[in-house]
């Protein structure tokens, strides 16, 4: 089996009381749903027949991610399609967008649901923090942009142009890199809509000292938007119940795991989320393909009143 004893009852516990075929899968990607190996990210074998199986009683699967639509499109996309011949049900950039990815003759695009995209004095705020880094001496900064229009892909800006062409070379996910002044920069995020931005400091921690503030890595989004609002917004379009849905998360970032009923924490980190219901531990996303083959199974029985 799939899952140890304790889990494996208490999974036909909760599948006893509440009823899956009224909810959906929310899984996160990296570290949860993706196995990486040597560089390389892809499905497990377990994984792909698990969500498979969900597929099969036509429930919804639903990607909760902080990637991006075209990093999703170009990483996994047509596999993942692949695996229900049906439109791919997302929550991205740490909940500020959702949508679908489908198939339009023969490739896949982005469909938007809905997006949340940041206020202009959310954006100041992240732009006075650069503004702030960079007269405290800290100037290895890295700030990705997400903008609302997918086809932009993922933008990196850096205060110093002669960084551009390596960091082409090391962020291929980036569809481009920019090199302007901190107003400039300003301008340019003031005339877009932009969901999410990500501030990274490339650097060594402890080098961070002269600057208690900083933290290596930031998301920003638009006020109480997270992975969790961007799920309960799907499963409200989709009329879906959260209390009898199961998630699966690995990282700090997964605040979904508080919304549905069965929260499923991938590895050992020790995480402040739990499921409304209860929450289950597996120890990694291969286990995790195991485990929701036997959701799939244990929810094709009637539900015990």
């Amino acid at each position: 089996m799939g899952t140890n004893g304790e889990n494996q009852e208490r999974l036909r516990q909760f599948l006893d009381r509440h009823d899956f075929m009224r909810g959906c899968l929310a899984l996160d990607l990296d570290g949860t749903a993706l196995t990486e190996d040597q560089g390389r990210i892809f499905i497990s074998e377990s994984v792909e027949a698990g969500v498979k199986a969900i597929h099969e009683l036509k429930r919804p699967v639903v990607i909760n991610t902080l990637r991006f639509p075209l990093s999703v499109i170009n990483t996994i996309g047509l596999a993942w399609y692949e695996l229900a011949d049906i439109p791919i049900l997302t929550v991205l950039l740490n909940g500020s967008i959702l949508g679908n990815i489908h198939c339009v003759e023969g490739r896949l695009e982005y469909e938007e649901i809905e997006a949340f995209p940041m206020a202009q004095h959310e954006i100041q705020l992240v732009v006075n923090g650069v503004d702030q880094l960079l007269k405290e001496k800290i100037d290895d900064i890295l700030l990705f942009q997400y903008p609302r229009d997918w086809r932009q892909g993922e933008i990196l800006w850096t205060p110093k142009p002669e960084r551009i062409e390596g960091l082409r070379r090391k962020f291929v996910s980036a569809s481009q890199v920019r090199s302007s002044s901190v107003a400039e920069l300003a301008d340019e995020l003031n005339r877009q809509e932009i969901c999410m931005m990500s501030l990274f400091i490339d650097r060594p921690e402890d080098t961070l000292m002269a600057y208690q503030h900083a933290k290596r890595n930031n998301f920003y989004t638009r006020k109480n938007v997270d992975k969790a609002s961007g799920l309960r917004e799907m499963a409200k379009r989709l009329n879906l119940s959260l209390a009898d849905s199961v998630g699966a998360g690995d990282t700090p970032m997964d605040t979904f795991l508080n919304e549905v009923g069965l929260a499923v924490v991938v590895g050992g980190a020790d995480l402040p989320f739990k499921g409304t219901v209860d929450t289950l531990r597996v120890s990694d996303p291969a286990a995790l393909g195991d485990f929701i083959s036997e959701l799939a199974r244990g929810a094709a029985r009637p539900v015990v009143a």
